[in-house]
C-alpha cells in the first residue's frame, strides 16, 4: 500500500525522534567504555614503584633511584639459611691446618725474615715490584688501630649514604679517614674523584696508599685524600658536598677548631639538601648550652636536625650520630 507524502514525512520526523535518543545512548556507552578502559591501563598494567627510602636503596634528590645499599632483614635471613643448610656452628678459633698457618705476629716475623710474601731471593735490584709494601701493613696490624673491629666501617657506610640519600654521582667529604675503615666503602660506591678527605696521620695514610686501595682495586677511583690537618680544606677547591661527616674525630679536637672547621664547612656543603653528620657526641656545642648552641650554629647558617641512634642489624655495631644541615644558600 502507498503511503502519502504527509503520512511518510510524519514517519520520518518519529524516526529521527527515535534514533538521536538511541544514538546519544550509544555515545555515552562508548565514553563510559573508554574511560574504564584508560583506567586500567593507569592502575594495573604499568610496573610496579620504585622502593622508597628505607627499603635499602639510595634516593638522590633529583629523584633517581640507585643500587640497593642496606643490609635487609631478607639478607639476615638468607644467611642464616645458609648457615642451617651446611650444617655449620661456631667453634673456638684456633689455627686450621693449612699450607702456613701462622698467626699474625708469626705472618710479620716471616715477612722480615723472607723479604716479603713470595720468599723473594734474588738481589733487591732484580725485584720488579713497583710499589714494595711494608710487612706491618700486609699483615693488616692497622685494622686493629681502632679500638672496635674493621668490619664495622661497612655499617658506617650504609647508614650515613642511605640518611644523606646518596648516589654514585654524590660528592663525599670525610674528616679524618684514617686508613678508609669506613672510606673504603664511600670509594667503591660513588664515580671516581669523588670521595675527598682531610686526614692529619701520615701512617693511616701510608696504609691508605700503599695497601688499601690497591689492595682492594681502587686506584682507579682516583679519591682525593689530603694531608693536612688545622681544618684546611683549600686543597678541594670549590667543590660543593652532599655529605660532610666525621667519625670520632671532633671528640680529640680543642672546642675552638671544631667551631673554625664548621665556619668553613658550611660554604662547602649543598644548601638545604646537604648533610653534615658528626659521631658519638656534640660537647664543642653542648658545653656552650642549649640556647647559645643553637645560637651560634644559625650564626653559621647551620640547623641541627637531630640525634640518630643506629642500631645495626650487623656486625654487634651500635653508634650515636648528630645531623646537620645547612639552612641558608
Amino acid at each position: 500500500m502507498a503511503l502519502s507524502s504527509s503520512s511518510a514525512t510524519a514517519i520520518s520526523q518519529k524516526a529521527i525522534i527515535v534514533t538521536v535518543p538511541v544514538l546519544l545512548l550509544f555515545a555515552s556507552t562508548a565514553v563510559i567504555a573508554l574511560f574504564f578502559l584508560f583506567s586500567s591501563f593507569s592502575s594495573c598494567s604499568c610496573p610496579p614503584p620504585s622502593p622508597s627510602f628505607g627499603g635499602g636503596f639510595s634516593r638522590g634528590t633529583s629523584g633517581e633511584v640507585a643500587e640497593r645499599i642496606s643490609t635487609t632483614l631478607e639478607d639476615i635471613e638468607w644467611v642464616k639459611d645458609q648457615i642451617r643448610v651446611n650444617g655449620l656452628h661456631m667453634k673456638d678459633n684456633v689455627l686450621r691446618k693449612g699450607i702456613n698457618p701462622r698467626t699474625r705476629a708469626e705472618q710479620l716475623q716471616d715477612l722480615l725474615r723472607f723479604k716479603g710474601i713470595s720468599h723473594y731471593e734474588g738481589p733487591e735490584s732484580e725485584n720488579h715490584t713497583a710499589l714494595p709494601c711494608p710487612g706491618e701493613l700486609l699483615v693488616e696490624e692497622h685494622h686493629s688501630n681502632y679500638g672496635e673491629p674493621w668490619a664495622g666501617g661497612r655499617d658506617v657506610f650504609e647508614f650515613l649514604a642511605e640518611s644523606s640519600h646518596l648516589t654514585p654521582n654524590s660528592q663525599v667529604l670525610e674528616i679524618g679517614c684514617g686508613t678508609l675503615r669506613v672510606g673504603l666503602h664511600f670509594i667503591r660506591y660513588l664515580r671516581p674523584e669523588h670521595y675527598h678527605c682531610l686526614e692529619r696521620d701520615e701512617l693511616s695514610l701510608m696504609a691508605t696508599f700503599r695497601y688499601e686501595l690497591p689492595s682492594q682495586g681502587l686506584l682507579h677511583k682516583r679519591p682525593l685524600i689530603v694531608r693536612g690537618e688545622d681544618m684546611d680544606f683549600t686543597s678541594f677547591g670549590s667543590v660543593v658536598y652532599d655529605l660532610i661527616y666525621a667519625s670520632a674525630v671532633f671528640l680529640h679536637m680543642p672546642d675552638n677548631l671544631v667551631w673554625v672547621g664548621l665556619e668553613r664547612l658550611v660554604r662547602k656543603l649543598k644548601p638545604y639538601d646537604g648533610r653534615i653528620f658528626v659521631s658519638h657526641n656534640i660537647k664543642f656545642c653542648s658545653r656552650l648550652g642549649g640556647e647559645e648552641c643553637t645560637k651560634r650554629l644559625s650564626s653559621l647558617g647551620l640547623e641541627f636536625l637531630g640525634k640518630h641512634a643506629h642500631d645495626s642489624l650487623l656486625f654487634n655495631h651500635y653508634e650515636i650520630w648528630f645531623e646537620f644541615r645547612r639552612s641558608k644558600a
